[in-house]
């Protein structure tokens, strides 16, 4: 069965996503999201979400196995082009095309039908995962309204009283007051 997922207006020359397209095709699933992650072109992080997106299709949609596809073909086309101009010499302006890509990946089954799913079985496991976020959605909401509540109870409780200043103590053979404001120890301040 074919998988076919898509990704349009890439703001990267066709020319160089086919640099990085043409290494993956043939090849495992797995074995091509490794390729792209150690590919160091600027296009290869998009074509390995868009490959990750193919395979979740795979596998939500039609209850393929992920270990049983490979990457049968992929196209990648002109996109719009977007002109730009560049000045030149003597009064005179180029035109700059930063052109973009359409790419459409297609994944097929190695072995056909291989631990496939049935559709009961899928609407099972979607069943169980609604079931796990309704019960992540509600402990977050008690969650929230707990911090709602002791912020509530914190607002409530009195305010502490404020301590009484402190009162100096005078040494014997000091002097308190202008004395000491005008022959203070250091000078400067």
């Amino acid at each position: 069965m074919k998988v076919i997922a898509s990704l349009n207006n890439l703001r990267t020359s066709p020319r160089k996503v086919r640099l990085v397209t043409d290494s993956i095709v043939g090849m495992n699933a797995s074995a091509a999201l490794v390729q792209l992650k150690h590919v160091v072109k600027k296009t290869s992080e998009p074509l390995e979400k868009l490959l990750n997106s193919a395979l979740s299709n795979a596998e939500n949609n039609f209850g393929l196995d992920k270990d049983n596809m490979y990457v049968s073909s992929v196209l990648v086309g002109e996109g719009a082009k977007l002109k730009r101009w560049l000045p030149r010499a003597q009064g005179r302006a180029t035109l700059i095309l930063k052109r973009t890509s359409h790419i459409k990946l297609e994944l097929e089954e190695r072995i056909e039908g291989k631990n496939k799913k049935s559709k009961k079985e899928l609407e099972k496991e979607r069943a169980e995962r609604e079931k796990a976020r309704e019960e992540m959605m509600k402990a977050e909401l008690d969650a929230l309204e707990k911090e709602e509540k002791s912020e509530e109870l914190a607002q409530e409780k009195p305010v502490a009283k404020k301590a009484a200043p402190k009162k100096e103590t005078v040494k014997k053979g000091q002097d308190s007051g202008f004395l000491k404001k005008v022959f203070q120890r250091k000078s400067g301040a």
